[in-house]
């Protein structure tokens, strides 16, 4: 995927370059200007564990909670083997507003909706299924994914320093923090009543992020392009700590983003 788009952004790229200096609408000469950006995600949890992180847990009777202690009921999971986080794609659409400091110096917010998914899968010593009595017996999943399902809303503020334009081209670099917050419907977090194997993993319904990236300034004729190459990273501890088996053996849950976006101003 990056080695295609790396391909497409070169044969742009010579292609503005091989021609005269277009006007690219006049966007440099406003002092504010705005535009609108598609965007292409990928996410993935910077995951840091507990000590006792692969310590099985038990259900607590009457009760949907967990417990460390063997005495305490029927087990709900098995040791872990490793916890883990594969990138999960997703994709998002926005505006831009932009503050023309100087030739070189621009003040930006791109306000953003997104759709991502986000995945942490567990993998836990293999069970043989256990008689719980009345003829039935529970079975026990060797590796279980819990999916955080999140739409949500970003405002991220930076500074984008910009090189000198070369006929059609500029090339760029960004810096800022950015906040979002999960405006998703409460039904998708909402597990109470569910038992301890089906509990969900959620996350804080807000938060902020570090974010860096660098772009290029594609100027045509009505027009200015900007691809562009973006890493963010959340600043605090993301994981609702609530008392289940998936959330335990977790101390801190950390979000890293790579965004393509193509924004068109």
């Amino acid at each position: 995927m990056i080695k295609k788009l790396s391909l497409i952004l070169s044969l742009i790229t010579i292609s503005t370059a091989a021609l005269a200096q277009n006007w690219g609408g006049g966007i440099d000469d406003e002092d504010w200007s705005f535009g609108f950006n598609f965007q292409y995600i990928s996410a993935e949890y910077k995951i840091l564990k507990k000590q006792n992180w692969r310590s099985p847990f038990y259900e607590v009777p009457n009760s949907n909670g967990v417990s460390y202690d063997p005495a305490s009921g029927t087990m709900v999971t098995n040791s872990l083997n490793s916890i883990s986080s594969k990138p999960s794609q997703g994709f998002g659409l926005g505006f831009v507003m932009n503050r023309n400091i100087s030739e070189n110096f621009d003040i930006r917010s791109t306000p953003s909706l997104i759709f991502s998914d986000r995945v942490v899968s567990y993998e836990y010593v293999p069970t043989d299924p256990v008689n719980v009595g009345n003829g039935q017996t529970k079975n026990y999943q060797t590796l279980v994914d819990k999916k955080v399902q999140a739409t949500m809303f970003e405002f991220p503020l930076g500074i984008k320093v910009k090189s000198n334009r070369l006929n059609n081209f500029r090339a760029y670099w960004l810096g800022g923090m950015k906040y979002s917050i999960d405006i998703a419907s409460k039904k998708k977090t909402f597990d109470e009543g569910e038992t301890a194997v089906n509990k969900l993993l959620k996350n804080d319904r807000n938060y902020f992020s570090y974010e860096t990236g660098i772009g290029f300034d594609l100027y045509f004729e009505y027009f200015k392009m900007s691809p562009e190459f973006k890493l963010s990273y959340s600043t605090s501890d993301i994981l609702k700590h609530d008392d289940t088996a998936y959330a335990n053996p977790i101390d801190k849950l950390k979000l890293r983003q790579f965004t393509f976006s193509l924004i068109f101003q």
